[in-house]
């Protein structure tokens, strides 16, 4: 490898946007499922808890 080439690969600037881009939805992506792991038993009492207050609100009619 010359040394033109090697100069030209660690001082350049080109793809900089596109490796940080990537880093960071990397990183929202970890933080989301992070989140989503911690918070999914809290989500499912609270949607456990809704669906038995709606059941309890209707009653069916009395047949004729």
């Amino acid at each position: 490898m010359n040394p033109e080439m090697l100069t030209r690969l660690l001082c350049g600037e080109d793809g900089q946007d596109l490796i940080e881009y990537a880093l960071l939805t990397a990183t929202i992506g970890l933080v989301g499922g992070a989140a989503w792991a911690l918070m999914s038993d809290s989500i499912q009492t609270v949607y456990t808890g809704w669906d038995a207050g709606v059941n309890d609100l209707w009653e069916p009619a009395e047949p004729e």
